[in-house]
């Protein structure tokens, strides 16, 4: 990514010919100086792909953070549905109660109703 933006290579600089001329510089002080432009540059190098590799794991632990987090509002929306009861007011208790004994006392006075009709019939 960033090596497009830098023009020149490490190599480049290193194979870099200077003219000679009879008033050019020395050649000593401009090795030393690519020297120094060539360290820089592989420091450049080092700190990219650094940086390069640091990100690649961030991104990843990010992916990784994410697919949890789904997983955790996935699992808490199939808790929630499966612990929601509708809630019971008294009046729905008190129409329950009311029904189960229209239930069991209606059974009991039908068969009241039944043994004392077969028994009057009896005596007749």
């Amino acid at each position: 990514m960033y090596q497009n933006k830098i023009t020149l290579m490490p190599q480049d600089i290193l194979e870099k010919d200077f003219k000679i001329d009879t008033r050019g510089y020395r050649l000593k002080e401009v090795d030393q100086f690519l020297d120094i432009i060539i360290g820089d540059y592989e420091q450049f190098f080092n700190i990219i792909n650094g940086l390069e590799k640091e990100k690649a794991d961030l991104l990843a632990e990010i992916m990784s953070l994410k697919q949890e987090l789904r997983n955790s509002k996935l699992s808490m929306e199939v808790s929630r549905t499966n612990v929601e009861v509708p809630e019971m007011t008294n009046v729905d208790i008190i129409r329950r109660v009311s029904q189960l004994e229209k239930m069991v006392y209606g059974i009991k006075n039908n068969t009241e109703k039944e043994e004392t009709t077969t028994e009057e019939e009896v005596s007749e």
